[in-house]
């Protein structure tokens, strides 16, 4: 890909070990074995780091879950689930096993029922209701898959329609929910689990556990993170996707967070810069001259104003002051303040998704690409922290949700789409199919991916162990 691109890149199959902001390195360790003095270590210098490393398994430190449960991160775990799922239906054949043995050996159970756990367990009953009941057809009866939730609906962060709709396919499939259970402790064969309204634990037997509760810090970032700014869940970030305690430190992906600055935390040398005239007032026309500068700056600002059905920033001004006509409408620092200090509740943060990852990806890219280009033209907005003088060279990063998809199995699906657009079933799915297919980095992934969907169709999925 990168020879096609034709830039000079340079690739290294190694593992990032530690950061080093002060002395701009990164060191690291060979993933492919050792040189010929048998050390696989190295250290990689920088001017500009991109730091894109995704984020680890979180098991909330419950006991037994790093030693019995099997993960959804990398490649090396689905081939592992696919080996387990074999395993379990081949240890099931055996004669001389008990149905109650059966029973547990064969059932399936996934802890936690975001999109992650509910997409698996819709292809796992898939995999195992259209292909391996077939080659095991005497132990089909035994077969259970059961989906963990700690909150009382799977797909919480869906709108309700789907999840509603989710939880009733599933219940025809035979997928049992188990809603309102928090699991404590995982065994060997069993998992605990905690009823969080009657405070009840029940023992849950298990032939295969998969954990995709949530996401956590790997330990590099970890080190990096109390090297430049303490203790923290992910990675922060400026607004343009810079570590603002290292200048040439670039974060995206799950591994960081957006730190959106408040405009409270700025609306004094936002009111310098609007007024002027330095009269110390602020007429409507001095606020509309930088009202696109702060709602690219703030976009908490436009997201209040929409959330309060104001059509313009009259509107949201005229708030603060009562009753007032808008063309002769005058304010004070003070009366601004008071306009403005509602707006900040409309911070949001982004979700961890390949979207937003990608998104940043895209626009990281393109700002080095016009590094020169903007550093003599800027293309940001005002400068509305600090001293308040000039343009920033970027405009900020705006992440833009394109929606979400749920694979729910048996060839269905749901769609929640901008403008509060909701689709499910059959035809859903298709359009899954459309958009996973163009998503795709190049034309060969695309072939690949389709004839691959095309063969299962017609062959079903493969179940050999090899």
């Amino acid at each position: 890909m990168f020879e096609k691109k034709g830039k000079d890149v340079a690739y290294y199959e190694a593992e990032c070990l530690k950061i080093d902001p002060t002395k701009k390195a990164v060191h690291c360790r060979s993933a492919v074995g050792t040189n010929l003095d048998g050390n696989g270590d190295f250290m990689l210098d920088y001017d500009y780091l991109v730091v894109a490393l995704g984020a680890a398994v979180n098991t909330f430190n419950t006991p037994g879950v790093m030693e019995h449960c099997h993960f959804l991160k990398e490649v090396e775990d689905a081939q592992k689930i696919r080996k387990s799922v074999i395993d379990c239906f081949e240890r099931a054949s055996i004669p001389n096993i008990s149905e109650e043995e059966k029973r547990k050996i064969l059932h399936f159970v996934i802890i936690g029922g975001g999109p992650t756990g509910v997409e698996f367990a819709a292809e796992l009953h898939d995999f195992l209701v259209e292909d391996l009941v077939k080659l095991y057809p005497a132990i089909e009866q035994f077969v259970k898959i059961t989906i963990i939730q700690s909150g009382e609906h799977i797909l919480n962060t869906f709108d309700q329609r789907i999840a509603v709709f989710a939880e009733s396919k599933f219940q025809r499939d035979g997928i049992e929910l188990s809603t309102g259970f928090r699991v404590i402790k995982v065994s060997d064969d069993s998992i605990t689990v905690k009823c969080k309204s009657s405070g009840v634990e029940t023992l849950v037997p298990y032939g295969m556990a998969i954990w995709s509760a949530g996401i956590g810090t790997r330990p590099v970032i970890t080190d990096f993170m109390n090297q430049v700014q303490g203790k923290r869940r992910a990675l922060a970030t400026n607004e343009w996707l810079r570590v603002p305690e290292c200048d040439s430190v670039y974060a995206i992906g799950d591994c960081s967070s957006i730190s959106q600055r408040k405009i409270m935390e700025d609306i004094s040398t936002i009111f310098k810069v609007a007024d002027k005239d330095n009269s110390g007032t602020l007429t409507l026309k001095e606020i509309n001259d930088v009202l696109e500068d702060i709602c690219i700056r703030y976009p908490q600002v436009e997201l209040y104003m929409k959330s309060m059905h104001m059509v313009d920033i009259a509107d949201l001004i005229k708030g603060g002051l009562g009753d007032s006509h808008k063309e002769s409408m005058v304010v004070n620092i003070e009366e601004f303040k008071k306009a403005m200090c509602h707006v900040d509740s409309q911070v949001k943060t982004v979700p961890a998704t390949a979207q937003v990852a990608a998104q940043q990806g895209y626009y990281l890219a393109d700002c080095f690409n016009k590094k020169d280009h903007c550093t003599e033209h800027p293309e940001g907005p005002l400068r509305l922290t600090g001293s308040g003088e000039g343009h920033h060279n970027f405009r900020p990063f705006r992440y833009k949700h394109l929606g979400q998809f749920a694979p729910l199995g048996g060839e269905q699906a749901a769609a929640e789409l901008p403008g509060d657009w909701v689709s499910m079933g059959h035809s859903t799915q298709w359009l899954w199919y459309s958009v996973y297919a163009s998503k795709q980095v190049s034309w060969r992934t695309r072939v690949l991916v389709v004839s691959d969907w095309t063969r299962r169709f017609i062959f079903g999925r493969d179940s050999s162990r090899i």
